[in-house]
């Protein structure tokens, strides 16, 4: 066990005299400021203390440094590691303060999108208690959950903040908690019992190949501007649709040194400080865009490939002047607000697009788009071959901008536009019509001159056998043979027929 006692370290001093508490562990000395002072007539011959009060305040302090102690093992603590646990503070430790830190630490490590988001998470926390020093102490499985409920309007952020402020909280507790030594400093944990909602699912931004080639063909709006936003939100549309759905933060941060042998040599801003491989893709120039490089070529000096760093202080103001752009051209078409486009349209559209019309499976879709997926660890190891991903991304773009083929976006129709609403039938057009029952054809015909759906049922009703029961469905199809297009009707027989 330590030994403690008041003591002064010198004598030397011709004016008042500091009081310390002397503690001696494992044949170690350290010692603790009291802030007591005491004149040279307080001492004894021998050296030691004689003014009563600051004797009173040093025993009772001794005492309850000997309580503490007696708490803890300290047998294997080093001498500094005691004092620390004496002087340590029984009060709060703030939060706020700590979480600052954790932030500055993440833009110090590169990380600064995702201390944006640290920082939005602490300051709509603060806001919640009100003051700029919430506590660890104030932050209760019950208090949590009453900030997490202010936040489930939100899409995203219901997950995203109190993923973030968990973080803060692990990561201090880790730093201030030492459970080896019985340091606890950090005395909760509300996160046990806090349930984070999940966020809700992303959108589905993609558009159909047939809404891409309005897009890129739209008259543009007039403008003042030397610089329309219009134009640029279209252009750099056709980048990201082009290369294989880049994001804009990549596009805005391209250096010259990663465009070389016609590739675009990078890291994805977003996942190269999470991933082993830094998320390092190469991605094929097709000639359908070198205008546009040649368009927003950066100066000669400039170690940037673009000069879109010379327009806009960030990425993030590059990011939403492009999303205005796309906007203003999709407002020029007469599109309904609701249904605007913006820059991940067109990253979700490439996607669609390459599995949908141009037969790639998910696997070489998230190969090409530099997803994070299961083999990053072998990916370290490999000099990677990214040609499929440069023959894929050539097949979109000729899908899109090289043809008129349609989309098989365009076949289906949702549930509030079924296409029996706008099936109809021609005379002139051959059908043909089948009753299924059980999922057996038990009656059809092909033939011409039909005006109407009801005509082709009334024709199929007397083939039915009579075996039927009297309350079953019969599934009648009809579909156009010249046009591809069908409807499927539903009669009970007793009162449909």
């Amino acid at each position: 066990m330590a030994t403690l006692k008041a003591v002064i370290r010198s004598t030397k001093s011709t004016g008042f005299l500091s009081v310390y508490i002397r503690v001696v562990h494992n044949s170690k000395t350290s010692y603790i400021k009291t802030g007591k002072m005491i004149s040279r007539e307080s001492l004894g011959k021998s050296g030691e203390i004689t003014d009563p009060v600051v004797n009173e305040f040093c025993s009772r302090k001794i005492l309850q440094y000997h309580e503490k102690l007696n708490k803890a093992n300290v047998e294997r603590w080093s001498v500094q590691q005691v004092v620390e646990y004496l002087t340590a503070e029984n009060e709060d430790v703030c939060f706020s303060d700590y979480a600052r830190l954790h932030i500055r630490s993440l833009i110090n490590n590169g990380q600064e999108r995702n201390a944006r988001n640290y920082k939005a998470a602490l300051g709509h926390l603060e806001r919640y208690f009100g003051t700029t020093k919430v506590m660890f102490s104030q932050l209760t499985s019950y208090s949590v959950t009453l900030w997490i409920q202010t936040l489930e309007k939100t899409a995203r952020a219901k997950e995203l903040y109190p993923v973030c402020m968990r973080q803060v909280f692990r990561a201090a507790v880790m730093e201030y908690n030492d459970y080896d030594c019985g340091i606890i400093r950090i005395k909760t944990n509300p996160w046990v019992k806090v349930e984070i909602p999940q966020a809700d699912r992303t959108t589905k931004r993609a558009i159909s190949a047939e809404a891409c080639r309005e897009f890129f063909s739209a008259a543009l709006p007039k403008s003042k501007m030397a610089d329309p936003l219009p134009e640029l939100g279209r252009d750099v549309a056709k980048l990201i649709l082009c290369l294989a759905g880049i994001n804009t933060i990549d596009i805005f941060e391209l250096k010259k040194e990663d465009f070389r042998h016609g590739c675009i040599c990078y890291k994805r801003a977003k996942t190269r400080n999470s991933r082993r491989d830094e998320a390092y893709i190469e991605m094929r120039v097709e000639p359908v865009l070198f205008p546009l490089f040649e368009k927003y070529q950066a100066p000669a000096d400039d170690t940037y490939l673009f000069n879109f760093h010379l327009r806009y202080s960030t990425a993030d103001s590059f990011n939403a002047n492009v999303n205005n752009g796309i906007k203003k051209v999709c407002a020029a078409l007469g599109m309904p607000k609701d249904k605007w486009y913006c820059a991940y349209t067109f990253r979700h559209t490439w996607a669609t697009i390459a599995q949908n019309d141009c037969g790639a499976n998910i696997s070489e879709v998230g190969f090409a788009m530099n997803h994070s997926h299961g083999s990053t660890v072998t990916r370290t190891y490999l000099k990677m071959d990214f040609t499929p991903a440069w023959e894929l991304n050539a097949k979109v773009v000729d899908f899109v901008l090289f043809s008129n083929k349609k989309s098989k976006q365009g076949i289906a129709d949702d549930i509030d536009n079924p296409i029996a609403k706008q099936f109809k039938l021609s005379p002139k057009r051959m059908t043909c019509g089948q009753a299924f029952f059980k999922g057996e054809v038990l009656a059809e015909v092909t033939d011409i001159g039909f005006s109407n759906v009801d005509q082709v049922i009334r024709l199929l009703v007397p083939l039915l056998p009579d075996t039927i029961p009297v309350g079953s469905e019969v599934t009648f199809r009809i579909k156009d043979l010249d046009t591809g297009l069908e409807g499927i009707y539903y009669h009970t027989k007793g009162k449909g027929f």
